[in-house]
């Protein structure tokens, strides 16, 4: 599985450019199946969640090539509407092939998604919502069987919780349906808006794209377009999680700050300064980093759920006492315990966390146990003393493009070893 080599003590400086993000990339290739021709899309970035999402392209007809950061795919071809098991298990966000499958093929099927386990992720909600399009949808061990008896038909939907894919996988049943789609509760993330801004650069006709509320009116068909995706904010706030750990300064380009918004007030509170000027972002670090008094993970443009597991590591060297709350999943706090293994002082209940901060983690072997509490426990390694050895780290190379080497050039020591 592999595994990171992390020398701990090394005050990170310097600047690097963002990777495009991996949670607008993949819906927005999933969305090519919907598309008559090809489609080019730039800043991809280089991840097993995208190879896997390429495979699973090639798989249903797509011809797909890719040079570096740009990956084109002809979807003139599409002939299949299943997806294997082998690939629904490599990667949970699969289910998002789901609303394009049916929009082009009138049928699907697909098994339950796999992935990280960090809670449950029920598609109760994909499915109900794609149900009321006149979809039929028929579950039988572990496998999801969808049949359009007559045709998609635009509907209202009133989401229960402003699920990022659900509100995607709408989008994806509603481009090509008869009539007009409405989403209400919808999620307002910056990964809804690029994926609207990619499917009306195909011809779809999307307003709303990023608000509470969606108007989707379908069209008969979608054209190729190109389209460059949006950085990765996840990404960015680890990195300058990193740089506040090790008392460092790092300068962040070709970035969209209001993306990052909610991070800032939490890093200003925890003593970091940070400068934006248009694209280009620069923290500086204070040399002891204070505690966030309360840190709550809510839907956007609140806390995101993906950055809980990094900014609880930089609690964990904090001076006093922070508590982060986890709204959005119930088990993902598995990180803590290898945290702990480092010298951390982190206590949970339920869906809280209290973290004393402590002068300094000592370096230990410890376990990746998904992809944002693997970054976490690297994050953890490098204001550590001494050696630290993070193993699994297959779950972070779905994330975080070169993350050794980005680091590396930073300032830090990672070394990948196989």
């Amino acid at each position: 599985m592999g595994k990171f080599i992390v020398e701990g003590g090394r005050r990170l400086r310097g600047e690097i450019k963002i990777q495009g993000s991996k949670n607008s990339v993949l819906p927005i290739l999933a969305a090519c199946v919907l598309v008559d021709g090809v489609s080019v899309i730039h800043n991809c970035p280089l991840l097993s969640d995208t190879d896997v999402t390429i495979k699973i392209l090639e798989h249903l007809g797509c011809s797909v090539m890719r040079e570096g950061h740009t990956v084109t795919v002809d979807s003139t071809g599409v002939n299949a509407f299943d997806i294997p098991d082998t690939l629904m298990r490599e990667m949970r966000s699969s289910v998002i092939f789901l609303g394009a499958i049916i929009g082009r093929s009138g049928r699907a099927e697909i098994s339950t998604p796999g992935g990280c386990e960090i809670g449950l992720r029920p598609i109760d909600l994909h499915i109900s919502s794609i149900k009321k399009f006149g979809v039929e949808i028929a579950e039988e061990h572990g496998r999801l069987e969808c049949s359009v008896p007559d045709a998609l038909r635009g509907t209202e939907i009133t989401l229960a919780f402003p699920s990022v894919g659900a509100t995607e996988n709408i989008m994806l049943t509603a481009a090509t349906a008869r009539g007009t789609t409405t989403i209400i509760n919808a999620a307002r993330e910056p990964e809804i808006s690029d994926l609207a801004d990619f499917l009306n650069g195909c011809g779809a006709r999307i307003h709303g794209g990023g608000e509470g509320i969606i108007t989707v009116a379908g069209v008969d068909s979608l054209s190729g377009t190109e389209h460059t995706v949006i950085p990765d904010r996840i990404a960015a706030a680890t990195y300058m999680f990193s740089a506040a750990m090790t008392h460092g300064t790092i300068i962040l380009k070709d970035i969209i700050p209001a993306h990052i918004g909610p991070v800032f007030p939490v890093l200003e509170e925890a003593g970091c300064e940070i400068n934006i000027k248009g694209r280009e972002l620069e923290l500086t670090a204070p040399p002891r980093i204070r505690r966030i008094h309360k840190i709550s993970t809510m839907p956007y443009p609140g806390f995101p759920t993906d950055i809980q597991a990094p900014i609880m590591a930089l609690t964990a060297v904090a001076d006093g006492t922070s508590v982060i709350i986890e709204n959005i999943f119930e088990s993902r706090f598995k990180h803590v315990a290898e945290l702990i293994r480092m010298g951390a002082d982190i206590k949970t209940e339920g869906r809280m966390a209290v973290i004393q901060g402590v002068p300094y983690l000592t370096g230990a072997s410890v376990v990746s146990p998904d992809l944002r509490g693997g970054s976490a426990l690297v994050l953890a390694g490098l204001a550590a003393k001494g050696i630290t050895e993070v193993s699994d780290i297959h779950h972070i190379d779905r994330g975080y493009e070169s993350f050794e080497e980005i680091l590396c050039a930073l300032g830090a020591s990672v070394k990948r070893k196989a």
